[in-house]
């Protein structure tokens, strides 16, 4: 019960016992854990300076990086649009000589059409010739088949051609 109850002698010595700890904490730990502290509190000032530091740089270099992605998408607009300008005339360019390509066919057509044309009406008139002979050769022959009536056209054959 004496340490429920303390009496004076008891709390003179645990005093002295506490001062005496106090002190050697003073002189020993104190200063090393004070300076520490002051160490990290230093350490940690310069990490937040460097980290406040670090956000305006990436803050820059957001900025650097949105002007970047500015440039490269003005430069891809005006690649494209350079892209789209250079489609339209190869598809002018393709039509006007398809459009070309296609008249020069229609007219060679159309001159092929001609000398068939021209081939054919000269075969059918040969073949009206040749017809046109055999038949009068035939007429001739029926008509000739008596020689007064030969005479006599041999006679006004050459009265014309005297004549012309």
């Amino acid at each position: 019960m004496n340490l429920i109850t303390p009496d004076f002698g008891l709390f003179f010595w645990m005093t002295i016992s506490f001062l005496i700890l106090v002190f050697i904490l003073k002189r020993f730990a104190w200063k090393p854990i004070l300076n520490m502290l002051q160490k990290r509190e230093k350490s940690i000032d310069e990490a937040i300076r460097a980290a406040e530091i670090a956000r305006q740089d990436m803050e820059k270099l957001k900025f650097n990086n949105e002007q970047l992605m500015r440039q490269a998408k003005a430069e891809r607009d005006e690649i494209l649009k350079e892209a789209r300008n250079i489609r339209e005339s190869i598809i002018d360019e393709a039509k006007i000589k398809a459009n070309e390509e296609a008249n020069r066919i229609i007219q060679s057509a159309k001159e092929s059409i001609h000398y068939e044309k021209m081939a054919a009406m000269t075969e059918l008139k040969n073949q009206l010739a040749t017809l046109s002979i055999e038949i009068a050769e035939q007429i001739l022959k029926e008509e000739l088949k008596n020689s007064e009536k030969h005479n006599k056209m041999i006679k006004q054959m050459l009265e014309k051609v005297t004549f012309n």
